[in-house]
């Protein structure tokens, strides 16, 4: 079987994107792993299927797998390059509205170049338990404090001075922690001063990324609602920066770029 995808990342987060008419009638988990599979595949964080069909209340829809096959709710940097694309292909109007996992979100472009745009992208509101903004994690190497946040899927957010030189190692085991039946994705966050963060990202489903829209998101709310930065919050990751403002809602900035285009063969 041959499927024609699309590549594309959002500051350095990056997915293989296909037309969903394209992939009836197979097994997708499957297919994800394989041409996400950076040695024997096409290499990507995330494989997304785009349906152009328009509905009332969206202009298309997207269904996201990770590298591994499993199918998450919703991916920031994800939507935005799936937004470029439709771009691309001459999707028309200021404003896109993308169904997601998580409900349908809308993107205002803001500028584009060539094959590179950058959209504010509507993430909804974040949200926390009172208890679980301060919540003492237990781990195998003791209790570590962190920000247990839905931005749309689960986050959880330690802020530290810096850091672990293990924290891919405790990334990949709070993902699968019992506190999260359905895994979390894990961001280990630096504040620099009240309107910046450093980030990194253990996704879940994937492990390290050079970036990750809900996961700047979930990160930002974090600090937020812990009153260590105030609004907007400039998110700098592996890849490109990010920018966060709440206000009524969280909204998310940052850039989305198509490099290429190919077919991925496939028993």
């Amino acid at each position: 079987m041959i499927i024609p995808f699309t590549k594309a990342h959002g500051a350095g987060n990056d997915f293989l994107l296909s037309r969903a008419e394209d992939v009836s009638g197979i097994d997708l988990p499957a297919i994800a792993r394989s041409i996400c599979d950076r040695h024997t595949g096409i290499g990507a964080d995330g494989w997304m299927l785009i349906d152009s069909t328009p509905a009332d209340d969206c202009d298309s829809s997207i269904r996201l797998f990770n590298a591994d096959g499993s199918e998450p709710e919703l991916s920031g940097n994800g939507t935005r390059c799936a937004a470029a694309l439709l771009v691309a292909n001459g999707a028309r109007g200021p404003v896109l509205r993308i169904r997601t996992g998580a409900g349908v979100k809308e993107l205002r472009l803001i500028e584009q170049h060539g094959r590179t745009c950058s959209f504010e992208m509507n993430m909804g509101v974040p949200r926390a338990a009172p208890e679980q903004i301060r919540y003492m994690l237990p781990l195998a190497r003791g209790v570590i404090e962190v920000t247990i946040v839905d931005v749309g899927n689960p986050q959880c957010v330690v802020v530290s001075d810096a850091a672990p030189a293990d924290w891919r190692e405790i990334g990949a085991e709070i993902e699968r922690h019992a506190m999260f039946p359905q895994r979390s994705n894990v961001s280990f966050v630096r504040v620099i001063n009240e309107h910046t963060i450093e980030a990194l990202f253990f996704e879940r489903g994937v492990g390290e990324t050079l970036s990750s829209g809900t996961g700047a998101t979930g990160a930002a709310a974090a600090v937020l609602l812990r009153n260590l930065a105030r609004s907007p919050v400039r998110v700098i990751t592996g890849g490109a920066d990010l920018s966060l403002r709440w206000s009524d809602s969280a909204y998310l900035t940052g850039p989305a770029q198509i490099v290429g285009a190919g077919e991925f063969y496939t028993d």
